[in-house]
């Protein structure tokens, strides 16, 4: 077996900006009453145009851009969705047709908010096997078309967005082994059903994210030979405020920066931990080479979890 490694991120984010003041033109709320319970100010919001995948594309072109990586030589492409309409062609199939990319594998993954996490996982353990060189892992979303524009319990958390990174095969391994699984029994905390609005039992989500993921993050930590000391940024899934922040302060990482990107990309799902790591690279908030935790729960209830190296 050989490694796989990260190395290059972009993102996408629709031109429509939602603020918390649009939103209380809209339905019962307030900036005051959303950044209390969420901590988001505002969220992006994609048009007629920017289609999922459109707005996948744009990310992964970007990351291929930043990586030094030509579409040409991708022969992997993973999709994380859970906002796909159509069921053929899949949305891996439609970025390598605008990409240009002449004749990768192309697959999507739904496992809604921590589908990023096991696409990762995927295409890692493929590049490892040798069965691909040069990936694109993808999450992109489109929430706002199953939102209940009407219930301000949901309508203020949802927001649209890409976000992608790309793995090319080297001799160490700079992904460590996933730590994943499910909680069945509370599958039902998180749902969009056929042509149904997305709903979810918030604070059953609340207590379990911020009881529960703390020692995930520990085991993830555990499965990668460090400790939470040696993490230099923790990249939750940015489903609110309150959850990152309390899951972070609790895993022990006194040194990592910490992804905040709901404030301003509110709930993306799969999206949101590529995006918001693209935004830390981009700012230059992460060192090269540092160990990244990145950590997805939600739907289903399922979690998936690794430590990258970034590039």
């Amino acid at each position: 077996m050989r490694g796989s490694k990260v190395v290059g991120a972009g993102h996408y984010q629709p031109a429509k900006v939602l603020t918390n003041h649009d939103l209380a033109a809209m339905v019962d709320t307030s900036d005051e009453w959303i950044r209390s319970r969420v901590g988001i100010r505002e969220r992006r919001i994609a048009g007629p145009e920017e289609a999922l995948d459109v707005m996948a594309a744009e990310a992964a072109a970007a990351a291929l851009r930043n990586a030094g990586v030509a579409a040409e030589t991708v022969d992997l492409v993973v999709v994380a969705t859970c906002t796909a309409v159509d069921r053929s062609p899949n949305i891996a199939a439609r970025v390598a047709r605008r990409l240009g990319m002449p004749s990768p594998a192309t697959i999507d993954v739904n496992t809604a908010c921590s589908g990023f996490t096991h696409a990762l996982a995927m295409a890692d353990g493929a590049v490892r096997l040798g069965s691909a060189t040069n990936a694109v892992v993808i999450g992109v979303e489109r929430l706002s078309d199953f939102t209940d524009w009407t219930d301000r319990t949901t309508c203020v958390l949802v927001g649209d967005g890409a976000g992608a990174v790309v793995l090319t095969a080297g001799e160490e391994a700079e992904i460590s082994p996933v730590v994943w699984g499910s909680y069945p029994e509370m599958g039902e905390a998180v749902v969009i059903e056929g042509d149904r609005k997305f709903t979810q039992a918030g604070q059953t989500v609340y207590r379990w994210a911020t009881t529960t993921l703390p020692d995930i993050a520990r085991r993830i930590c555990a499965a990668a030979g460090m400790t939470p000391d040696d993490l230099g940024g923790i990249v939750l899934h940015q489903a609110n405020l309150r959850i990152i922040e309390p899951v972070a302060q609790r895993i022990g990482a006194t040194k990592a920066v910490v992804a905040r990107d709901v404030t301003e990309s509110g709930n993306t799902s799969a999206a949101s931990i590529p995006l918001a790591l693209s935004k830390l690279l981009e700012r230059g908030e992460l060192q090269s080479g540092a160990p990244v935790l990145l950590l997805g729960f939600g739907g289903g209830l399922s979690y998936a979890g690794q430590i990258i190296r970034c590039p």
